[in-house]
């Protein structure tokens, strides 16, 4: 799908909540002047939960018209309903974007072999490009590394998986048992390094949303096999990567933003701004960088 750098672009309001569309296009500008490999819109980082379906159209019609091919720009478009899925990727195709990234289903939970029943029903109802989404602290799911091979195996157009476990180990079995077809993208900021070490093709960010060039920097120098500057660099923004999630995402990287002038600090519920003592830590850090 894409090597180095995926940004998970948070979705900026305006103060009346709806979606500020003059901040996405201010930030979509400033993520390609940062040198990213793809933004994806309407992932948990753009609060998809909480936007409307004609909402989803024009962000994705925003994001297409503002990238004018200069990025690769992939559609979040994951829910547990599986019919809404193939909905929400029909979107997605009618404004030619690049990919889906579609999460595992949340709530009803079902088995592995029902994962693999949901996206083979997907994967046969799109013509576009997949990434699984494997992020079990906010599905309650797992993806098994097994799991993911089978939905690759059977479905021709499931090319990667964005691996969000935290489980080094786990994800240290999927590149034993995974063909070479399957690209692995590190889910976590902070797990990039090793994930790429392992053989990954690169990172869906929140660090990159106010650190475009920074991410890209780390992620370029692991693909060049320069790991002494990786490892300098991801020592140098560890901690920041780290605070980004000192409460619940995006409201940290909503707040940095709002610091750095591309966006105000709102969120929809049943999200919420940060606290006084995180934005404290997130200030304090941002002098340091």
């Amino acid at each position: 799908m894409f090597k180095g750098t995926g940004t998970a672009l948070i979705t900026p309001f305006n103060e009346d909540y709806n979606v500020d569309y003059n901040d996405l296009k201010k930030i979509i500008n400033f993520q390609i002047g940062g040198g990213v490999d793809a933004i994806i819109l309407l992932g948990t980082t753009g609060e998809s939960p909480v936007i409307s379906v004609e909402e989803r159209r024009k962000i994705i019609e925003t994001g297409i018209q503002t990238a004018a091919g200069k990025t690769k720009i992939i559609a979040g478009t994951g829910t547990n309903d599986t019919k809404k899925v193939v909905e929400f990727n029909k979107i997605a195709e009618e404004y030619k974007a690049d990919g889906l990234l579609i999460v595992n289903p949340y709530y009803n939970k079902g088995t592995q072999e029902s994962l693999v029943e949901h996206y083979k029903y997907i994967s046969e109802r799109t013509t576009l490009p997949i990434i699984l989404y494997n992020v079990p602290s906010r599905t309650a799911m797992n993806l098994l590394p097994e799991t993911v091979v089978k939905i690759h195996n059977e479905c021709k157009n499931v090319v990667a998986v964005k691996e969000a476990s935290g489980n080094i180990s786990q994800i240290a079995h999927l590149f034993s048992i995974k063909p070479d077809s399957l690209s692995v993208l590190s889910g976590n900021d902070d797990q990039a390094l090793p994930i790429m070490a392992l053989g990954g093709d690169g990172v869906v960010s929140v660090f990159s949303n106010p650190y475009p060039k920074e991410m890209k920097q780390i992620t370029d120098a692991i693909l060049n096999n320069d790991f002494e500057n990786a490892q300098r660099l991801n020592n140098k923004y560890l901690r920041m990567m780290n605070l980004l999630f000192v409460e619940t995402s995006p409201s940290p990287v909503k707040f940095v933003m709002y610091q750095m002038g591309l966006s105000k600090n709102l969120l929809r519920l049943p999200l919420a701004p940060v606290n006084k003592k995180s934005e404290q830590l997130l200030i304090d850090e941002m002098k340091k960088l």
